[in-house]
């Protein structure tokens, strides 16, 4: 695809947010974001700031690549960046790849308050409506119920058979086990 042919990222807003494409001034707190302990429990480390400038310029290419991915979460007269939820697309090895995820982070003061809830159930309406996608899944950490929390209540389902080792964490690494949710565009699974 050339830079002709290449969508601009949509905004989607619901009631309190907006889901936009990244900024440059994303880039500070999405590194206090993802430097934070809190936040990044689930994952095998946190993330330097290069390494988090790094993974924002990958998500804004995704962007370009795609048309969606993961877009900056804004909660307006609030916060400009509280985090970002989306779309990602799965092609590396892994059990039911290549797919499309649903996915989220937020900054922890952002935790709690429905925003993780409330935007994905919007990029979930975009995703069959707009992109007319078939199906969407979501995968974490065993142990991360927060975020398994997020994919109950937003009509995601577990099928226990399909839970798997992650294959980027080596064999016995203590966040190795994920679960896998799905959802389809008919409600079914």
């Amino acid at each position: 695809m050339d830079n002709k042919e290449k969508k601009k990222p949509v905004e989607i807003r619901t009631n309190r947010l907006i889901l936009r494409p990244w900024r440059e001034t994303d880039l500070k707190p999405f590194a206090a974001m993802n430097a934070d302990s809190r936040v990044m429990e689930h994952f095998p480390a946190t993330l330097s700031a290069q390494e988090s400038d790094a993974l924002a310029r990958r998500f804004i290419q995704h962007f370009d690549r795609y048309g969606y991915g993961l877009w900056a979460l804004e909660v307006p007269g609030v916060v400009d960046f509280a985090g970002f939820v989306g779309l990602n697309w799965i092609a590396y090895p892994m059990p039911f790849s290549p797919t499309i995820e649903i996915g989220w982070r937020l900054a922890h003061d952002f935790w709690g308050l429905g925003y993780a809830t409330e935007a994905a159930k919007a990029v979930l309406e975009y995703s069959f409506n707009v992109l007319g996608l078939e199906e969407i899944v979501s995968f974490t950490y065993e142990g991360n119920q927060r975020s398994r929390h997020v994919m109950d209540k937003i009509g995601m389902q577990h099928n226990a058979a399909e839970d798997f080792d992650h294959p980027n964490l080596v064999k016995g690494h203590p966040l190795s086990r994920h679960v896998l949710y799905r959802i389809k565009a008919n409600g079914l699974v």
